[in-house]
C-alpha cells in the first residue's frame, strides 16, 4: 500500500493533519487541514494529537513548518514496534476452550498482534493507516523476546518474517540501509530487525561455536541486538542489576563477533558500566536505541552523560524513548523534547535519534478482547502468568501524570518534529534525529561485512 508522495504533498497549500481548536486557536481554519499525508479518521489518534498540541502550543507557522519537514524527511525509528493488530477474539477463545497451554496462548496472542495484518483485510487497513498517520518509513523492530535462548528469540522473528513475506512490497524486510532508501523513494514501509538479546546456544564448549546462532540470526536478517537486557547474562550486566559489574570477557568476544558480522551493538537495557565498557570494546558505531538522559532525570534506564558521550565517540547514537516514567517530570511530550534537547547539546546532533518504545494498537482490539473469557483464577486468557524473569524492574515510585502517555502516542511522530522546530533546531539537525543518524550507524556497521 503506497503512502502519499511527499513532493506532491509539499506542492499543495494545505497540510492534512486534523481539525480542531487548541488553546483558542483553530488550527483547522488557519491551515486548511482535513486532507494530506497524516490525516486520520481514528478517534484515538485524533485525541492523542489534540493532547500533544495542548502541551506543545505551537504557533500556526511552527505547526506548518514542522509538518512540512516531517513529510519531506526520511523517518527511521531507532527502536520500536510496528502497529499492533487486534487479536481474533473468537479464534483465541476457541484455542483456550480446546485446552491450549498457557505458553501456547501467549504464542497465539503474539502471533495475532504481530502478523494478523498480513492475513486480515480490516487489520491490514488499520495497520497502514497508522503508518501513514505517523509518517514513518522504517522501524528497527523488536523481533526477539527478551533473553538469549535461540528458540525464544525465533518466535517473534517468525511472526515478522511471516508479515513481511505475505505483505510483499507494502511492508518489506530491510536487510540493508539501501532498502530503507528504496522504500522511501517508492512510498513504501519497511522493518529492520533487532532482537532483545544475543542468541547463544548455551553449550559453552568453545567461543566460536557459541556464536553459531548469532551468525544464523544475522543471515535471517537481524541487524541489531541487545547486549544485555535488564538482568545479568553471560555477556554482562543489565540495567536492573544493582552491582553493574560491566561486561565479561565473553561479552567482549561477542562484541567483536557482532562488529565482524555488521550487527549493531545495542546497550539500551545494559548497565552504565556495561555500556561504557562496551563502547571501549566496540570498533563500530554502537547505540542505546531507546533510552533517556540521566542529565535530565535520574532513572536506571537513562544514560549518564559520560555513557552517552562514550557511545557518541564510537560514532553511534542515543535514541530517546517515549516512556513517561523514564522521562520524569511531566512525563509528556515536553519532557521527551527536554531529553532530546539535552542529548543534542551534550552528545551532538549526529548522535541522537528517536526510539519510541511504544506501539499503536488497532482500534478493533478492545472489541476483540471482550470476546475472550477468563480462567478459573479470574485472569483473562489473554493475560500473562506474571512478570517475566528477564524484566527485573527495580522499584520505581514515579506516578505517570494523567494524559502524559497520550501526548507521546506513536502516531504523534509528526508533532515530535513540530516540537523540535519549536525548540529552534535547524532542518539539518532535525533530519538527522528523525532518521539519517540511524541510517548512518547501520551503514557503518554493514561496511564491516563484505558479504552484506
Amino acid at each position: 500500500m503506497p503512502i502519499v508522495a511527499r513532493r506532491d504533498f509539499l506542492k499543495t497549500a494545505s497540510i492534512g493533519l486534523f481539525a480542531g481548536s487548541v488553546s483558542g486557536r483553530s488550527f483547522g481554519a488557519e491551515l486548511g487541514v482535513d486532507d494530506g499525508p497524516f490525516a486520520s479518521d481514528d478517534d484515538a489518534i485524533r485525541d492523542a494529537r489534540k493532547a500533544a498540541l495542548a502541551a506543545l502550543k505551537p504557533s500556526p507557522a511552527e505547526l506548518k513548518r514542522g509538518l512540512e519537514l516531517h513529510a519531506d524527511a526520511l523517518v527511521f525509528e531507532s527502536y520500536g514496534f510496528a502497529p499492533r493488530a487486534a487479536v481474533d477474539g473468537e479464534a483465541f477463545q476457541a484455542a483456550a476452550d480446546a485446552g491450549a497451554s498457557e505458553q501456547e496462548l501467549v504464542d497465539l496472542r503474539e502471533s495475532m498482534s504481530m502478523s494478523r495484518q498480513a492475513v486480515d483485510p480490516d487489520e491490514r487497513l488499520e495497520f497502514f493507516k497508522a503508518f501513514d498517520a505517523a509518517g514513518v518509513t522504517c522501524i528497527f523492530q523488536n523481533v526477539g523476546e527478551e533473553g538469549n535462548e535461540p528458540l525464544r528469540l525465533l518466535g517473534r522473528l517468525s511472526h515478522f518474517t511471516r508479515a513481511t513475506d505475505l505483505l510483499g512490497d507494502s511492508l518489506r524486510k530491510a536487510v540493508r540501509p539501501d532498502d530503507v532508501r528504496a522504500a522511501r523513494a517508492a512510498g513504501r514501509r519497511c522493518l529492520a530487525f533487532t532482537t532483545n538479546g544475543v542468541p547463544l546456544g548455551g553449550r559453552f564448549e568453545n567461543v566460536r561455536d557459541e556464536f553459531r546462532e548469532l551468525r544464523l540470526f544475522r543471515e535471517l536478517g537481524v541487524g541489531m541486538m541487545h547486549l544485555t537486557y535488564n538482568r545479568r547474562n553471560p555477556l554482562g550486566d543489565g540495567a536492573g542489576e544493582p552491582g553493574d559489574a560491566g561486561i565479561s570477557d565473553f561479552g567482549r568476544q561477542a562484541i567483536a563477533e557482532m562488529n565482524r558480522l555488521g550487527v549493531i551493538v545495542d546497550v539500551a537495557h545494559s548497565g552504565w558500566r556495561t555500556s561504557l565498557e562496551a563502547a571501549k570494546a566496540s570498533t563500530r558505531p554502537m547505540v542505546a536505541s531507546h533510552a533517556t538522559c540521566r542529565g535530565v532525570y535520574s532513572h536506571f534506564r537513562g544514560k549518564p552523560d559520560a555513557v552517552g558521550r562514550a557511545i557518541a565517540e564510537t560514532g553511534g547514537l542515543v535514541g530517546v524513548c517515549c516512556i513517561p516514567r523514564f522521562l520524569g517530570g511531566k512525563g509528556d511530550v515536553t519532557a521527551f523534547l527536554d531529553h532530546l534537547d539535552h542529548a543534542i547539546k551534550t552528545f551532538g546532533s549526529e548522535h541522537v535519534a528517536i526510539g519510541t518504545d511504544v506501539a499503536h494498537v488497532s482500534r478493533n482490539d478492545a472489541a476483540e478482547r471482550a470476546k475472550v473469557g477468563k480462567r478459573p483464577d479470574g485472569r483473562s486468557f489473554l493475560a500473562a502468568a506474571g512478570p517475566r524473569w528477564q524484566h527485573l524492574w527495580p522499584d520505581d515510585p514515579y506516578k505517570t501524570p494523567p494524559g502524559a502517555e497520550k501526548t507521546l502516542a506513536w502516531t504523534n511522530w509528526p508533532l515530535f518534529t513540530v516540537g523540535l522546530v519549536q525548540r529552534g533546531h535547524s532542518d539539518d539537525v532535525i533530519r538527522r534525529v528523525l532518521g539519517q543518524n540511524v541510517l548512518r550507524v547501520w551503514e557503518a556497521n554493514q561496511a564491516a561485512a563484505a558479504d552484506w
